[in-house]
Protein backbone atom coordinates (compact mmCIF):
# COMPACT_ATOMS: atom_id res chain seq x y z
CA UNK A 1 0.00 0.00 0.00
CA UNK A 2 2.47 3.14 0.84
CA UNK A 3 4.77 1.48 -2.47
CA UNK A 4 1.63 2.28 -4.15
CA UNK A 5 1.26 5.45 -2.87
CA UNK A 6 4.82 6.17 -3.46
CA UNK A 7 4.67 5.30 -6.58
CA UNK A 8 1.52 7.32 -7.55
CA UNK A 9 2.85 10.39 -5.58
CA UNK A 10 5.94 9.70 -7.93
CA UNK A 11 4.02 9.61 -10.66
CA UNK A 12 1.82 12.89 -10.22
CA UNK A 13 4.45 14.77 -9.29
CA UNK A 14 6.40 13.84 -12.77
CA UNK A 15 2.91 14.52 -14.86
CA UNK A 16 2.65 17.88 -13.11
CA UNK A 17 6.91 18.72 -13.97
CA UNK A 18 6.02 17.56 -17.76
CA UNK A 19 3.01 19.98 -17.66
CA UNK A 20 5.25 22.67 -16.09
CA UNK A 21 7.58 21.92 -19.30
CA UNK A 22 4.77 21.69 -22.06
CA UNK A 23 3.02 24.77 -20.49
CA UNK A 24 6.60 26.63 -20.90
CA UNK A 25 7.56 25.42 -24.03
CA UNK A 26 4.51 26.14 -25.34
CA UNK A 27 4.33 29.81 -24.09
CA UNK A 28 8.09 30.18 -26.18
CA UNK A 29 6.54 28.84 -29.18
CA UNK A 30 3.87 31.59 -28.46
CA UNK A 31 6.37 34.07 -28.30
CA UNK A 32 8.03 32.88 -31.63
CA UNK A 33 5.25 33.43 -33.56
CA UNK A 34 4.58 36.79 -31.63
CA UNK A 35 7.94 37.79 -32.79
CA UNK A 36 7.29 36.73 -36.56
CA UNK A 37 4.25 38.86 -36.78
CA UNK A 38 6.23 41.56 -35.07
CA UNK A 39 8.72 41.34 -38.02
CA UNK A 40 6.29 41.78 -40.57
CA UNK A 41 3.70 44.01 -38.51
CA UNK A 42 5.54 46.46 -36.91
CA UNK A 43 9.29 46.34 -37.80
CA UNK A 44 9.30 46.00 -41.56
CA UNK A 45 7.28 49.29 -42.08
CA UNK A 46 9.58 51.00 -40.16
CA UNK A 47 12.74 49.49 -41.73
CA UNK A 48 10.92 50.30 -45.30
CA UNK A 49 10.66 53.64 -44.22
CA UNK A 50 13.90 53.94 -43.56
CA UNK A 51 14.85 52.88 -47.48
CA UNK A 52 15.76 48.82 -46.47
CA UNK A 53 14.50 46.82 -49.24
CA UNK A 54 12.22 43.86 -48.77
CA UNK A 55 14.51 41.39 -50.04
CA UNK A 56 17.47 42.55 -47.62
CA UNK A 57 15.15 42.68 -44.83
CA UNK A 58 13.93 38.48 -45.96
CA UNK A 59 17.21 37.46 -45.79
CA UNK A 60 18.59 38.88 -42.52
CA UNK A 61 15.70 37.29 -40.69
CA UNK A 62 15.26 34.33 -42.88
CA UNK A 63 15.66 31.17 -40.12
CA UNK A 64 16.62 33.88 -37.50
CA UNK A 65 14.69 32.51 -33.84
CA UNK A 66 15.17 34.75 -30.64
CA UNK A 67 17.92 34.29 -28.68
CA UNK A 68 16.60 33.25 -25.37
CA UNK A 69 19.80 32.70 -23.63
CA UNK A 70 20.22 36.83 -23.39
CA UNK A 71 20.42 38.71 -20.17
CA UNK A 72 18.32 41.36 -19.44
CA UNK A 73 14.71 39.59 -21.38
CA UNK A 74 11.34 40.42 -20.94
CA UNK A 75 9.59 37.97 -22.94
CA UNK A 76 5.60 39.33 -23.46
CA UNK A 77 3.61 36.70 -21.37
CA UNK A 78 6.25 36.01 -19.24
CA UNK A 79 7.15 37.41 -15.54
CA UNK A 80 8.83 40.84 -15.75
CA UNK A 81 11.77 40.32 -14.41
CA UNK A 82 13.06 41.17 -10.88
CA UNK A 83 14.98 44.32 -10.87
CA UNK A 84 18.28 44.25 -9.34
CA UNK A 85 18.43 45.56 -6.09
CA UNK A 86 21.00 48.40 -5.75
CA UNK A 87 21.92 46.73 -1.66
CA UNK A 88 23.02 43.61 -3.36
CA UNK A 89 25.55 45.11 -5.74
CA UNK A 90 28.69 46.49 -4.05
CA UNK A 91 30.72 49.33 -5.77
CA UNK A 92 33.53 48.34 -7.01
CA UNK A 93 36.45 50.52 -5.77
CA UNK A 94 38.80 51.81 -8.63
CA UNK A 95 41.97 50.12 -8.21
CA UNK A 96 40.33 46.82 -9.26
CA UNK A 97 39.97 48.04 -12.29
CA UNK A 98 43.49 48.03 -13.43
CA UNK A 99 44.78 44.34 -13.92
CA UNK A 100 48.92 45.09 -13.84
CA UNK A 101 49.04 41.28 -15.66
CA UNK A 102 46.15 42.39 -18.06
CA UNK A 103 47.91 45.93 -19.23
CA UNK A 104 51.57 44.31 -19.20
CA UNK A 105 50.39 41.85 -21.57
CA UNK A 106 48.19 44.36 -23.80
CA UNK A 107 51.13 46.88 -24.04
CA UNK A 108 53.59 44.29 -25.83
CA UNK A 109 51.23 42.79 -27.87
CA UNK A 110 50.54 46.40 -28.88
CA UNK A 111 53.83 46.98 -29.02
CA UNK A 112 54.47 44.87 -31.69
CA UNK A 113 51.57 45.08 -33.43
CA UNK A 114 51.99 49.09 -33.63
CA UNK A 115 55.56 48.48 -35.26
CA UNK A 116 54.15 45.23 -37.97
CA UNK A 117 51.28 48.00 -39.02
CA UNK A 118 53.59 51.60 -38.97
CA UNK A 119 52.79 52.56 -42.19
CA UNK A 120 48.87 52.50 -41.84
CA UNK A 121 49.03 54.51 -38.25
CA UNK A 122 51.00 56.51 -39.60
CA UNK A 123 48.36 57.39 -42.20
CA UNK A 124 45.34 57.00 -39.74
CA UNK A 125 47.49 59.74 -37.87
CA UNK A 126 48.38 62.26 -40.37
CA UNK A 127 44.68 62.15 -41.71
CA UNK A 128 42.43 62.26 -37.90
CA UNK A 129 45.24 63.60 -35.69
CA UNK A 130 44.87 60.95 -33.31
CA UNK A 131 47.96 58.95 -31.45
CA UNK A 132 48.61 55.53 -33.06
CA UNK A 133 49.47 54.59 -29.43
CA UNK A 134 45.67 55.61 -28.30
CA UNK A 135 43.89 53.77 -31.46
CA UNK A 136 45.86 50.76 -30.64
CA UNK A 137 45.35 50.80 -26.99
CA UNK A 138 40.97 50.92 -27.90
CA UNK A 139 41.87 48.20 -29.93
CA UNK A 140 43.39 45.94 -27.78
CA UNK A 141 41.09 46.91 -24.81
CA UNK A 142 37.96 46.05 -26.88
CA UNK A 143 39.09 43.22 -28.75
CA UNK A 144 42.31 41.74 -27.32
CA UNK A 145 43.84 43.71 -31.18
CA UNK A 146 40.77 41.83 -33.30
CA UNK A 147 41.55 38.01 -31.57
CA UNK A 148 38.76 37.72 -29.23
CA UNK A 149 36.06 35.55 -30.60
CA UNK A 150 32.85 37.51 -31.22
CA UNK A 151 30.41 34.69 -31.80
CA UNK A 152 27.29 35.81 -31.93
CA UNK A 153 24.97 36.99 -34.75
CA UNK A 154 24.56 40.76 -34.48
CA UNK A 155 21.04 40.79 -36.43
CA UNK A 156 19.46 37.78 -34.08
CA UNK A 157 20.86 39.87 -30.68
CA UNK A 158 19.75 43.17 -31.87
CA UNK A 159 16.32 41.78 -33.05
CA UNK A 160 15.83 39.63 -29.81
CA UNK A 161 16.42 42.86 -27.88
CA UNK A 162 14.21 44.95 -30.20
CA UNK A 163 11.24 42.51 -29.53
CA UNK A 164 11.43 41.71 -26.00
CA UNK A 165 14.61 43.23 -23.64
CA UNK A 166 14.05 45.89 -20.87
CA UNK A 167 15.47 48.30 -23.15
CA UNK A 168 13.39 47.76 -26.44
CA UNK A 169 13.58 51.48 -27.96
CA UNK A 170 17.36 51.69 -27.86
CA UNK A 171 17.82 47.70 -29.56
CA UNK A 172 15.25 48.91 -32.51
CA UNK A 173 17.04 51.85 -33.32
CA UNK A 174 20.23 49.35 -33.90
CA UNK A 175 18.46 47.04 -35.34
CA UNK A 176 17.62 48.99 -37.98
CA UNK A 177 20.95 50.61 -38.14
CA UNK A 178 22.24 46.91 -38.33
CA UNK A 179 19.86 46.83 -41.84
CA UNK A 180 20.71 50.09 -43.01
CA UNK A 181 24.50 48.40 -42.86
CA UNK A 182 23.09 45.59 -44.75
CA UNK A 183 21.85 46.99 -47.34
CA UNK A 184 24.76 48.95 -48.14
CA UNK A 185 26.33 46.19 -48.60
CA UNK A 186 29.61 46.34 -46.47
CA UNK A 187 28.79 43.07 -44.61
CA UNK A 188 26.49 40.01 -45.26
CA UNK A 189 24.19 39.37 -42.34
CA UNK A 190 25.86 35.59 -41.69
CA UNK A 191 29.17 37.41 -41.08
CA UNK A 192 27.87 40.70 -39.03
CA UNK A 193 29.13 39.20 -35.29
CA UNK A 194 28.80 41.21 -32.69
CA UNK A 195 29.08 40.62 -28.31
CA UNK A 196 25.82 39.54 -26.35
CA UNK A 197 25.33 43.35 -26.27
CA UNK A 198 25.22 44.18 -30.09
CA UNK A 199 28.37 46.08 -30.08
CA UNK A 200 29.91 44.72 -33.49
CA UNK A 201 33.67 43.65 -35.21
CA UNK A 202 36.62 44.62 -34.09
CA UNK A 203 36.49 48.46 -32.42
CA UNK A 204 32.97 46.74 -30.66
CA UNK A 205 30.98 49.74 -32.29
CA UNK A 206 27.27 49.50 -32.16
CA UNK A 207 25.25 49.52 -35.47
CA UNK A 208 24.50 53.31 -34.99
CA UNK A 209 28.18 54.31 -34.35
CA UNK A 210 29.32 51.97 -37.46
CA UNK A 211 26.55 54.37 -39.82
CA UNK A 212 28.28 57.69 -38.02
CA UNK A 213 32.01 56.41 -38.12
CA UNK A 214 32.86 53.43 -39.92
CA UNK A 215 35.93 54.00 -42.61
CA UNK A 216 37.06 51.82 -45.55
CA UNK A 217 40.80 52.86 -45.02
CA UNK A 218 41.76 49.92 -47.21
CA UNK A 219 40.07 50.63 -50.10
CA UNK A 220 38.33 48.19 -51.20
CA UNK A 221 34.83 49.62 -51.32
CA UNK A 222 33.71 48.32 -47.95
CA UNK A 223 33.66 49.23 -44.55
CA UNK A 224 35.12 46.06 -42.84
CA UNK A 225 35.93 46.42 -39.01
CA UNK A 226 35.01 42.57 -38.64
CA UNK A 227 37.95 41.54 -41.11
CA UNK A 228 40.08 44.36 -42.10
CA UNK A 229 42.47 46.21 -39.66
CA UNK A 230 42.94 48.92 -41.64
CA UNK A 231 39.79 49.98 -41.41
CA UNK A 232 39.03 49.01 -37.89
CA UNK A 233 41.76 51.02 -36.43
CA UNK A 234 41.03 54.10 -39.02
CA UNK A 235 37.34 53.79 -37.27
CA UNK A 236 38.58 54.07 -34.07
CA UNK A 237 40.74 57.18 -34.89
CA UNK A 238 37.98 58.95 -37.11
CA UNK A 239 35.57 57.99 -33.79
CA UNK A 240 37.82 59.87 -31.69
CA UNK A 241 38.26 62.67 -34.22
CA UNK A 242 34.41 63.16 -34.84
CA UNK A 243 34.01 63.39 -30.91
CA UNK A 244 36.19 66.39 -30.66
CA UNK A 245 39.98 65.12 -30.34
CA UNK A 246 42.34 68.09 -30.26
CA UNK A 247 45.36 66.99 -32.42
CA UNK A 248 49.04 67.78 -30.94
CA UNK A 249 47.61 67.13 -26.96
CA UNK A 250 48.56 64.43 -24.60
CA UNK A 251 45.01 62.49 -23.07
CA UNK A 252 46.89 63.71 -19.29
CA UNK A 253 49.33 63.34 -16.50
CA UNK A 254 49.61 61.83 -13.45
CA UNK A 255 49.75 64.59 -10.65
CA UNK A 256 50.30 66.03 -7.10
CA UNK A 257 47.47 67.72 -5.47
CA UNK A 258 49.82 69.11 -2.70
CA UNK A 259 48.44 69.75 1.12
CA UNK A 260 45.80 73.34 1.21
CA UNK A 261 44.82 72.39 -2.52
CA UNK A 262 41.32 70.89 -2.57
CA UNK A 263 40.24 67.88 -4.51
CA UNK A 264 37.05 69.68 -5.30
CA UNK A 265 38.84 71.54 -7.97
CA UNK A 266 37.56 67.91 -10.13
CA UNK A 267 35.60 68.34 -13.34
CA UNK A 268 35.65 69.06 -16.92
CA UNK A 269 32.77 72.28 -15.71
CA UNK A 270 35.97 73.61 -13.92
CA UNK A 271 39.27 73.72 -16.39
CA UNK A 272 41.45 76.21 -16.33
CA UNK A 273 45.14 76.77 -18.22
CA UNK A 274 47.02 73.88 -16.98
CA UNK A 275 49.72 76.71 -15.89
CA UNK A 276 46.87 77.96 -13.24
CA UNK A 277 46.86 74.55 -11.82
CA UNK A 278 50.84 74.90 -11.45
CA UNK A 279 50.67 77.79 -10.19
CA UNK A 280 48.62 76.55 -7.11
CA UNK A 281 51.34 73.79 -6.74
CA UNK A 282 49.89 70.66 -8.91
CA UNK A 283 52.60 69.41 -10.06
CA UNK A 284 53.42 66.35 -12.21
CA UNK A 285 53.91 62.93 -10.35
CA UNK A 286 57.39 62.61 -12.59
CA UNK A 287 58.76 65.93 -10.81
CA UNK A 288 59.15 67.54 -14.52
CA UNK A 289 57.29 70.20 -15.85
CA UNK A 290 54.03 69.98 -17.85
CA UNK A 291 55.09 70.54 -21.91
CA UNK A 292 55.32 74.14 -22.73
CA UNK A 293 52.47 73.63 -25.20
CA UNK A 294 50.27 71.97 -22.42
CA UNK A 295 51.13 74.70 -20.24
CA UNK A 296 48.60 77.26 -21.72
CA UNK A 297 46.23 74.62 -22.40
CA UNK A 298 43.32 73.59 -20.40
CA UNK A 299 43.83 70.86 -18.24
CA UNK A 300 41.08 69.35 -15.78
CA UNK A 301 41.93 68.26 -12.22
CA UNK A 302 40.66 64.05 -11.97
CA UNK A 303 40.56 62.48 -8.74
CA UNK A 304 38.70 59.10 -9.75
CA UNK A 305 39.44 57.68 -6.14
CA UNK A 306 39.77 61.02 -4.36
CA UNK A 307 43.10 61.49 -2.22
CA UNK A 308 42.86 57.75 -1.63
CA UNK A 309 44.43 57.00 -4.99
CA UNK A 310 46.52 58.33 -7.93
CA UNK A 311 45.56 61.97 -9.13
CA UNK A 312 45.20 63.36 -12.27
CA UNK A 313 45.71 66.45 -14.37
CA UNK A 314 43.88 65.63 -17.84
CA UNK A 315 42.85 67.74 -21.17
CA UNK A 316 39.79 67.85 -23.50
CA UNK A 317 40.97 64.11 -24.93
CA UNK A 318 40.60 62.60 -21.76
CA UNK A 319 36.94 63.44 -21.85
CA UNK A 320 36.76 62.56 -25.77
CA UNK A 321 38.27 58.72 -24.85
CA UNK A 322 35.00 58.74 -22.66
CA UNK A 323 32.76 59.11 -25.35
CA UNK A 324 34.34 55.81 -26.42
CA UNK A 325 32.73 54.63 -23.04
CA UNK A 326 31.51 56.79 -20.80
CA UNK A 327 33.71 55.85 -17.53
CA UNK A 328 36.86 57.50 -16.07
CA UNK A 329 38.23 54.32 -15.18
CA UNK A 330 38.39 53.23 -18.74
CA UNK A 331 39.43 56.51 -20.24
CA UNK A 332 42.84 55.97 -17.56
CA UNK A 333 43.35 52.64 -18.49
CA UNK A 334 43.39 53.58 -22.18
CA UNK A 335 45.43 56.26 -21.48
CA UNK A 336 47.48 54.34 -19.23
CA UNK A 337 47.91 51.50 -21.64
CA UNK A 338 48.51 54.15 -24.31
CA UNK A 339 51.42 55.51 -22.59
CA UNK A 340 53.14 51.93 -22.31
CA UNK A 341 52.96 51.48 -25.78
CA UNK A 342 54.61 54.28 -26.88
CA UNK A 343 56.73 55.21 -24.40
CA UNK A 344 57.39 51.94 -22.16
CA UNK A 345 55.53 53.53 -19.05
CA UNK A 346 54.35 51.35 -16.05
CA UNK A 347 51.68 51.22 -13.37
CA UNK A 348 50.41 54.53 -11.94
CA UNK A 349 52.95 55.85 -9.18
CA UNK A 350 50.70 56.78 -6.36
CA UNK A 351 48.98 53.46 -5.56
CA UNK A 352 45.12 52.69 -5.48
CA UNK A 353 44.28 52.70 -1.38
CA UNK A 354 42.02 49.79 0.02
CA UNK A 355 38.95 51.90 0.19
CA UNK A 356 36.80 48.86 1.39
CA UNK A 357 33.27 48.41 -0.37
CA UNK A 358 30.10 50.31 -0.06
CA UNK A 359 26.89 49.02 -1.16
CA UNK A 360 25.20 51.07 -4.37
CA UNK A 361 22.03 51.99 -1.84
CA UNK A 362 24.58 53.12 0.77
CA UNK A 363 25.85 55.61 -1.55
CA UNK A 364 23.15 56.56 -3.36
CA UNK A 365 21.80 57.42 0.60
CA UNK A 366 24.77 59.72 0.89
CA UNK A 367 23.97 61.39 -2.61
CA UNK A 368 20.48 61.95 -1.75
CA UNK A 369 21.81 64.08 1.79
CA UNK A 370 24.22 66.20 0.08
CA UNK A 371 21.50 66.44 -2.47
CA UNK A 372 19.07 67.71 0.30
CA UNK A 373 21.56 70.11 1.02
CA UNK A 374 22.01 71.40 -2.48
CA UNK A 375 24.79 69.92 -4.12
CA UNK A 376 24.53 68.84 -7.53
CA UNK A 377 26.07 65.35 -7.16
CA UNK A 378 24.74 64.25 -10.51
CA UNK A 379 22.06 61.85 -9.59
CA UNK A 380 21.62 59.67 -6.52
CA UNK A 381 22.60 56.67 -8.46
CA UNK A 382 24.81 54.84 -6.62
CA UNK A 383 27.96 55.39 -8.42
CA UNK A 384 29.97 58.22 -7.14
CA UNK A 385 31.21 60.43 -10.68
CA UNK A 386 33.39 63.22 -10.45
CA UNK A 387 30.19 65.66 -9.22
CA UNK A 388 29.35 63.38 -6.32
CA UNK A 389 33.41 63.52 -5.57
CA UNK A 390 33.92 67.15 -5.41
CA UNK A 391 30.73 67.56 -3.45
CA UNK A 392 32.34 65.18 -0.63
CA UNK A 393 34.72 67.32 -0.46
CA UNK A 394 33.25 70.65 -0.69
CA UNK A 395 30.87 69.27 2.22
CA UNK A 396 33.97 68.11 4.00
CA UNK A 397 35.77 71.38 3.72
CA UNK A 398 32.95 73.49 4.78
CA UNK A 399 32.53 71.23 7.86
CA UNK A 400 36.37 71.56 9.03
CA UNK A 401 37.16 68.14 7.66
CA UNK A 402 39.88 67.61 5.36
CA UNK A 403 38.66 66.83 2.06
CA UNK A 404 39.09 63.18 0.73
CA UNK A 405 37.06 63.60 -2.11
CA UNK A 406 35.43 59.58 -1.92
CA UNK A 407 32.47 58.09 -0.08
CA UNK A 408 32.59 56.15 3.02
CA UNK A 409 30.71 54.46 5.86
CA UNK A 410 32.19 57.11 7.84
CA UNK A 411 31.33 60.06 5.84
CA UNK A 412 27.53 58.52 5.20
CA UNK A 413 27.10 58.55 9.32
CA UNK A 414 28.13 61.70 9.60
CA UNK A 415 25.68 63.38 7.08
CA UNK A 416 22.89 64.39 8.36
Amino acid sequence: MIRTLILTAFCLAAAAILAVQSSHAATKAGVETQFRQWLEADLWPEAKRAGVSKPVFDRAFSGVSLDWDLPDLAPPGFPKPKQRAQSQAEFREPGAYFSEKSLQGLAATGRSLMQQHARTLAAIEQRYGVPASIIVAIWGRESGFGRAKIPHSAVRVLVTKAFMSTRTDLFRREILAALKILERGDIPASAMKSSWAGAMGQPQFLPSSYLEHAVDFDGDGKRDIWNSVPDSLASIANYLAQSGWVRGRDWGFEAVIPDGVTCALEGPDRARPIAALTDMGIIRISGRPFPERERKAPGMVLVPAGTLGPEFVVTPNFYVIKEYNNSDLYALFIGNLADRIAHGGGAFVTPWANTGSMLRSDIARLQASLERQGYDVGGADGLPGYKTRRSIGEWQGKNGQKPTCFPTPALLKALP
